[in-house]
């Protein structure tokens, strides 16, 4: 979908190499700029998969020319440093659209690019603590527990620049004018809110446990007799019935309240009393080809075997996912993880063939 797009991407952690990842694997051209001889968290490489790799040292003057190349040929860049360092490289905003004013230029941050804590050290999980997005991650009594990299790092960081990106990229090519994409984590995350929010009367927002979805007994995981568990979001009265219907609740009078608060931990006792009876298994067979929105939760090892998942394909060998999402049907293959600096022939000789670089 994305071919012929190029994108210039400078080595850094977490969000802004995933969202890279993704835009790689929608058929853009990526290259990424690493450190020489360095090396990141992600030692299997698979948030390189599909682009290309050049080492630059960007404090070196030739080196600078040739990243300054890859920019002013480059549709986008992306960048996940901390605000100012990408500036006293001389590679920042004003610099790269001087080269290429059409230029789609993300800058990937928790905190954003101003504020009192822009410059400040976090890591994911702090991000999601001073947006507000962990306040409701957990059960009543329970410490917040969001699951990792998902709710911060990627869903509120990856995948706001790349939304960002593609809305510069067609501004770009209808106006010929770039832009700066200033993506937070904590923008992200307090963006993602507005779907509780919505809620109304439903969602309250100084309160954990007595909301839509953090609350009930509906609407939570339970433990199983072989120490495995399902979880359980009957939202709808007809899920719910059925719910109610496979346990033999049906006509229990504690159960049949499904949105009376003050009900739902004597509730919650009972379901969770049920389920652990058995093993994650039995339950997994009861409901199976059920509308009572009931799943085992899986292992990734586990869910790549699940009939569902092997059919669509959803994880390849060796435990990596495949592209998302889906165009007409199928999946882009995703292309092979480069080895540092294994594109540097071709990636000089085709600045050189283009003009952008000197012989």
């Amino acid at each position: 979908m994305l071919h012929g797009i190029r994108i210039v991407e400078f080595e850094g952690l977490g969000p802004a190499p995933f969202a890279g990842m993704l835009l790689a694997d929608l058929g853009a051209e990526v290259t990424v700029i690493h450190r020489p001889g360095g090396g990141g968290v992600s030692a299997s490489g698979l948030l390189d998969r599909g682009k290309r790799s050049i080492a630059l040292d960007l404090k070196d003057e030739t080196d600078r020319v040739i990243a300054s190349a890859l920019i002013a040929t480059s549709r986008g860049l992306i960048e996940g440093l901390r605000p100012g360092v990408m500036e006293r490289l001389g590679l920042g905003p004003d610099v790269a659209h001087a080269l290429n004013p059409a230029l789609v230029y993300g800058r990937m941050t928790g905190w954003g690019q101003t504020g009192p804590r822009a410059t400040q050290a976090g890591h994911d999980l702090t991000y999601l603590a001073l947006s507000g997005a962990l306040f409701h991650a957990g059960l009543p009594g329970q410490p917040p527990s969001p699951t990792p990299t998902l709710q911060g790092d990627v869903g509120g960081g990856a995948l706001y620049l790349v939304i960002g990106m593609l809305s510069g990229l067609i501004r770009s090519r209808e106006t010929g004018k770039g832009t700066v994409v200033d993506a937070a984590i904590v923008d992200g995350a307090a963006h993602m809110m507005a779907l509780l929010a919505s809620m109304g009367d439903r969602f309250d927002r100084a309160a954990r446990g007595r909301s839509l979805l953090d609350g009930p007994h509906w609407s939570r995981c339970y433990a199983c007799a072989c120490g495995g568990h399902v979880a359980v979001q009957a939202l709808e009265p007809q899920f719910y019935r059925l719910l109610l219907d496979a346990l033999g609740l049906a006509d229990d009078p504690l159960m049949q309240a499904q949105h009376a608060p003050q009900q739902w931990p004597d509730q919650t006792a009972r379901l969770a009393g049920i389920f652990a009876a058995h093993p994650r298994d039995h339950w997994a067979d009861l409901f199976e080809g059920s509308d009572a929105c009931v799943a085992p939760v899986l292992s990734p090892v586990e869910a790549a075997a699940d009939p569902h998942m092997s059919a669509r394909g959803t994880w390849h060998a060796g435990g990596a996912p495949a592209p998302a999402p889906r165009f007409d049907g199928a999946w882009a293959r995703p292309g092979a993880t480069p080895a540092r600096d294994g594109d540097r022939d071709a990636i000089l000789a085709r600045l050189r063939d283009e003009g952008a670089l000197g012989g």
